[in-house]
């Protein structure tokens, strides 16, 4: 599955999947015990396709980063926490992306680029090439 229909909700915990659209905003299933829920369009959501990291020269997707954190850890589940140590979590991340930002990333950023590669990887939805294949196919 694409990051564009992937979601974060502020104030919800986990990832989202985008079901459908309504008149008043969409209908959201959990990725962590798959109910679904309705979306107004007053709640303030992020598509994980227009999400970057900030580097030292330019703003890095957040599909490319969760790439380079599946090369790494050979498409399993991080070595670390998202509920680890600031300093761990900045160590792993700077392994990751080397240049990324520390004035503009925060450890939090870094907790919730972590915890979702791993509710991505636990839902087998880390495959971005197969899933803009599947998109281009569905388009023909």
């Amino acid at each position: 599955m694409a990051l564009d229909k992937v979601l974060a909700i502020a104030g919800k915990p986990g990832l989202y999947k985008l079901v459908t659209q309504t008149r008043g905003g969409f209908i959201a299933e959990s990725l962590i015990d798959n109910r679904r829920m309705s979306v107004g369009i007053q709640q303030n959501v992020s598509i994980l396709s227009e999400i970057a990291i900030y580097t030292l020269t330019e703003e890095v997707p957040l599909k490319d980063v969760l790439s380079k954190i599946k090369d790494k850890e050979k498409g399993a589940q991080t070595s670390i926490s998202h509920k680890d140590s600031k300093d761990k979590l900045e160590e792993y991340f700077f392994e990751v992306l080397p240049d990324y930002d520390e004035d503009r990333v925060y450890p939090s950023d870094i907790k919730k680029v972590v915890q979702w590669y791993n509710m991505l990887q636990k839902n087998d939805m880390l495959d971005f090439d197969t899933a803009k294949t599947e998109a281009s196919d569905e388009e023909e």
